[in-house]
């Protein structure tokens, strides 16, 4: 079994991470009713869970995908449990697919690409079965598909040049 090593460093940034991510959720709806933008358009979770995957380690960015949706559910009741459990699973199935990926295809924006289409398609089609199971309410997508795109490329192209940029530094 491979053991786990972080530096200080690593734990100091997964920290920094997770404060920031948790303040953002709890501070959304403010957010957004101050802008007035729905912030969540942005998805914001998805954007936290990139930053901890390209900036932290994986284990950051599970705990960021397992507790971030719990947290929003926990301090303003949305999403709905059902929903909250969802993103959860969403979140974390794009976890594992980037850092599997990534290895495959020894490219991040590929990677990241890959892992968060494969995700959103599991999330819609598992939404689907509960919306006609009438486990949650109706409407299969609440952010329009365009927008859903260019954040995942916007996404995937930060991945992309954060990482490509990390391994110039560490070949120089």
């Amino acid at each position: 079994m491979k053991a786990i090593t972080i530096s200080k460093s690593e734990t100091l940034r997964s920290v920094i991470i997770g404060s920031f991510a948790l303040l953002l959720i709890y501070f959304t709806p403010a957010l957004s009713h101050l802008l007035n933008f729905p912030l969540y358009l942005i998805e914001p979770m998805r954007l936290m869970l990139i930053i901890a995957m390209v900036h932290s380690n994986r284990q950051n960015a599970f705990l960021l995908a397992i507790s971030l949706p719990l947290f929003s559910f926990a301090v303003s009741g949305h999403p709905v449990f059902y929903k909250m459990l969802l993103i959860s699973a969403e979140l974390a199935l794009n976890v594992y697919l980037y850092f599997m990926f990534v290895r495959i295809f020894k490219n991040s924006f590929t990677a990241m690409l890959s892992g968060i289409v494969i995700s959103k398609v599991v999330y819609y089609l598992v939404k689907a079965v509960l919306i006609s199971l009438a486990v949650t309410g109706p409407g299969l997508f609440s952010t329009p598909i365009w927008i859903q795109v260019l954040t995942t490329l916007i996404f995937s192209g930060y991945a992309f040049v954060i990482l490509n940029r990390k391994k110039a530094e560490d070949i120089s």
